[in-house]
């Protein structure tokens, strides 16, 4: 069990290591031939190290990685349907940190502060996006970062009740999800970003997905 372990992390650094590679280098052939490999490398690594398989967490990477193949799409219409695959897949990650929660042992002053930090943060990120934004996908940029914040919420949530390193790093991997989401967004539409790399974008990605799983196994 442990050679495959460190043979699917190997794999996985493989990948993503192509992967930005590609994304540094504009190269998108290699980058698109390369992406739909990153999630099912997670899997492979959850599947040899779990002792016991969670249908959530296998949902939450299934809805990930079909989002990966919609967001290869250029269209509004595409990024939509991949912004709604990972809508469910961060709701299946709260159905998986959800099982570690007691909220009785959570005070309102921890349970409010997440869920405003996260809420302002994304009104604000909205507001930067919104004159960039095509005018039918405003609405569903705003309702997937409000979901991505409920997702970081219920993993900060998981980390105060159980207080482990294990909880943090699944934290921290969420965190790294939602910092993705929104380089990704002003990628994508904000023309004189920065940025204008999707190495960003991946490096976070990959990571966040990375830890939340590691945290959770």
């Amino acid at each position: 069990m442990k050679v495959m372990k460190a043979f699917s992390i190997i794999i996985f650094l493989l990948v993503t290591g192509i992967h930005l590679y590609a994304s540094l280098r504009h190269d998108r052939f290699l980058r698109n031939l390369t992406k739909p490999f990153l999630v099912p490398a997670i899997f492979l690594y959850y599947c040899v190290s779990a002792g016991k398989i969670s249908l959530t967490l296998c949902l939450a990477l299934l809805f990930s990685w079909l989002g990966d193949l919609l967001l290869m799409k250029k269209s509004v219409n595409w990024m939509a349907l991949g912004g709604l695959s990972f809508m469910a897949s961060h709701v299946s990650f709260v159905l998986t940190f959800r099982r570690d929660i007691l909220f009785s042992r959570i005070s309102v002053l921890s349970f409010l502060l997440p869920a405003l930090c996260f809420i302002c943060a994304s009104l604000l990120i909205y507001r930067a996006l919104l004159p960039h934004l095509p005018q039918k996908l405003a609405p569903v940029a705003l309702i997937y970062l409000l979901i991505n914040s409920v997702m970081n919420c219920f993993a900060w949530y998981r980390l105060l009740c159980l207080l482990t390193p294990a909880a943090g790093i699944t934290a921290l991997g969420a965190i790294l999800f939602y910092l993705s989401d929104t380089i990704l967004f002003f990628v994508r539409f904000k023309k004189d970003f920065r940025l204008k790399s999707h190495f960003g974008v991946m490096l976070t990605y990959a990571l966040g997905q990375f830890l939340i799983v590691s945290g959770l196994l």
